[in-house]
């Protein structure tokens, strides 16, 4: 079993690659649905505290907030579903971080 690639890989690491590297790869994905998680626990709790207030123009604004962020999330999850994620060891590669193929060392010389 080859040991090397995926799995030396640290998830901040990954989540930074993706960052930088074009596509998305499974850490990142995961973390953009923690973020938007944490946005969501957020915009309850304020919003159960403009109810409390009784301010109405507070709550129509985090009712708008909420409806923008989720539709955000639904057209990214969608994106993401329509063009699928990328492995840590293309971006790698594509960065130029990843051991080089011998046969492609040859041919660009």
């Amino acid at each position: 079993m080859d040991t090397s690639g995926h799995n030396d890989i640290s998830s901040t690491k990954a989540v930074l690659l993706g960052a930088l590297a074009s596509g998305v790869n499974g850490p990142t994905w995961s973390a953009i649905k923690i973020t938007f998680l944490t946005l969501g626990v957020c915009f309850a709790a304020i919003l159960a505290l403009s109810f409390l207030s009784n301010d109405f123009i507070m709550i129509i604004h985090i009712i708008l907030l909420v409806v923008i962020s989720g539709t955000l999330f639904l057209l990214l999850s969608n994106f993401l579903a329509q063009t699928g994620l990328v492995s840590i060891e293309q971006q790698m590669e594509e960065m130029g971080l990843g051991p080089r193929d011998p046969i492609k060392v040859t041919k660009d010389n």
